[in-house]
């Protein structure tokens, strides 16, 4: 059980990762470099900047001129990230507080909805992180297929194959953390079920030793011989 809570917790912490390095990533569409040559430059941009770059190794970037002026599928993939981002983060924080191997969390069952409740936030952060990289996608192949957009064609870049591994590593885990759920209420009913047995077995054993005790020695006592004792009580009286 631990090596499995092991296991989900370093895929979600890998995925947030992953998520975290395609956001600030500014390689998320770029024009194609296959005819490239010295003078050549490609054009590449993200979230955040645009950038330009030859194969000299130049690189040029600046940012966004305005918010208000982006296009709409931009500010949504930002809110997107951010959040995936942010569930992540939480999702790793209790992930670790309840995870078995920990000393924190309180009992079994605790740790175990903790976990579940990690989980969760793992499983938002993928599909968050997933819907993202996806909506972009989707602009970039339908502009670049689309034969009546005559504007600059671009291909998908290294962040949007990074964001995917990462939302798929985050969802992986997550939801191997929700399972834990179900085996902390297993594991802990089945500890009360023993300690409920063990107490019923051991006032049953106790009250059957009561009984028989009592019996053997009601059974082998002598019944007390008042005749005699009234007998030499006379005796000595009358001496």
């Amino acid at each position: 059980m631990s090596a499995r809570e092991i296991v989900a917790f370093l895929a979600g912490l890998v995925g947030l990762g992953a998520t975290i390095g395609a956001t600030v990533s500014n390689e998320w569409k770029s024009t194609s470099r296959a005819s490239s040559v010295i003078t050549a430059t490609w054009v590449f941009q993200g979230l955040w900047m645009n950038c330009a770059g030859n194969a000299i190794g130049a690189v040029h970037c600046r940012q966004h001129h305005t918010i208000l002026n982006l296009e709409g599928y931009i500010q949504v993939c930002r809110g997107l990230m951010i959040s995936a981002v942010c569930l992540g983060f939480f999702g790793s924080v209790f992930a670790l507080v309840g995870m078995k191997c920990t000393k924190i969390g309180g009992t079994d069952q605790i740790k175990a909805r903790i976990t579940c409740f990690a989980g969760f936030n793992f499983i938002l952060s993928g599909f968050c992180s997933l819907t993202a990289c996806s909506l972009y996608a989707h602009r970039i192949t339908s502009e670049f297929f689309d034969p009546m957009f005559v504007a600059q064609k671009y291909e998908l870049g290294a962040a949007l194959f990074i964001g995917w591994a990462g939302s798929a590593l985050c969802i992986l885990g997550g939801v191997i953390l929700c399972l834990s759920l179900s085996d902390g209420i297993s594991r802990s009913s089945s500890r009360a079920d023993r300690k409920g047995h063990a107490y019923s077995g051991a006032a049953s054993l106790l009250s059957s030793r009561t009984k028989a005790n009592g019996h053997s020695t009601n059974y082998h006592r002598p019944p007390p011989n008042y005749s005699t004792s009234s007998r030499e009580f006379d005796k000595n009286a009358y001496v």
